[in-house]
């Protein structure tokens, strides 16, 4: 993730602020600069100025209305949502107590998400305007007497993005993740490895990559129902660390694919977050660790996936210690093994290949 400036009192700003809290400056993310910017209100409600350049924009109607939102709107534009809350095909019931806060947990992570997808160049069009496009439905089980057993169900399909809002909730997320056996289980996690899905048939199906794809992930065609009942029976194989990056990965080809571009994801903004904080982490190891920094990396605009793991592993070690020092367990959890690397590999070549 960027770091973001405010642009009136130079301000160290977070992705979601809304307000400066040295300035006042109300904040609006613009999605076409990428970049947090001070506004200023004009004679027309919810009409803004950006406070450097003039040009003017509208608040999301999901800020708005709801206050879930610090993305703007095109002043001619003629949806009243940003580009991130166009995809929004479903919210939580706002009447039922709680629902409205799970909600803005969402949003927060979600818009996370479409930040990297735009930063990668990947195509982000809404459903409703692309019958290959992206859907989000943010949905609650039932609470309904006649509705007992009618549980949502976190996943894609057909380009529509299902989270159950309990997710957004900690206390449930961590009692999952303990019941699951998942050392690493974030709602940032479940955007990305969802997404993986969708993107997969995007631009995996039925293109030149596929042939590919199954050389290094597997045959897609094997029975996806079967598949998911022996692996909650039987557990991954022996040895799964040395092909995947996690266990949920051994399931199925599928699911090994979004695992794996979840990870990439992860990879790219962590990098990012660092690089902008200035983390002097040498990407160097053993004799070579007095080499000089290299001071233009961009990952999201990197060429090779092996400069990418040469900069990630110093990092993901200095946090896994960071996080020992404190009495924590490991921040991650992984091991990047050679197939895994290739897997990885294969992923940043299929996001690169958007970009020309």
């Amino acid at each position: 993730m960027h770091l973001f400036t405010c642009s009136n009192c130079g301000n160290r700003l977070y992705f979601e602020n809304v307000t400066c809290t040295r300035c006042g400056m109300h904040l609006g993310f613009i999605p076409e600069r990428m970049e947090l910017c001070a506004i200023q209100p004009t004679a027309t409600p919810n009409l803004w100025r950006i406070h450097d350049s003039g040009v003017e924009y509208r608040s999301c109607a999901n800020y708005h209305q709801h206050a879930v939102c610090n993305w703007m709107v095109r002043a001619e534009d003629e949806s009243p949502f940003c580009i991130a809350c166009q995809l929004n095909h479903t919210i939580p019931d706002l009447s039922i107590a709680g629902n409205h806060a799970l909600w803005h947990t969402l949003e927060i992570e979600k818009r996370r998400l479409v930040y990297s997808l735009l930063r990668l160049g990947l195509p982000v069009i809404p459903r409703d305007r692309d019958e290959n496009g992206l859907a989000f439905n943010f949905m609650a089980d039932s609470t309904s007497p006649f509705n007992e057993r009618d549980k949502v169900l976190t996943g894609h399909a057909d380009g529509m993005i299902t989270i159950n809002i309990q997710e957004a909730d900690p206390a449930m997320r961590e009692r999952l993740r303990e019941e699951l056996a998942e050392p690493y289980r974030t709602l940032l996690g479940h955007f990305r490895h969802e997404s993986g899905h969708f993107y997969w048939d995007r631009l995996i199906r039925n293109t030149p990559w596929l042939n590919e794809c199954r050389q290094l992930f597997g045959d897609d065609s094997l029975d996806y129902g079967q598949a998911l009942n022996q692996h909650y029976q039987q557990g991954p194989p022996n040895n799964w660390e040395d092909h995947y990056i996690s266990s949920y990965a051994t399931m199925h080809p599928w699911e090994d694919w979004a695992e794996t571009w979840a990870h990439y994801l992860h990879m790219v903004d962590t990098l990012e977050t660092a690089w902008q904080f200035g983390l002097g982490i040498n990407p160097m190891a053993g004799d070579d660790i007095n080499a000089p920094l290299q001071t233009n990396f961009d990952p999201y605009q990197e060429a090779t996936i092996e400069a990418l793991i040469e900069h990630w592993l110093p990092l993901t070690f200095a946090l896994n210690s960071l996080n020992r020092s404190m009495g924590h367990a490991h921040a991650y959890p992984f091991v990047l093994s050679p197939t895994v690397s290739d897997k990885l590999g294969f992923v940043h070549r299929v996001v690169r290949s958007q970009k020309h």
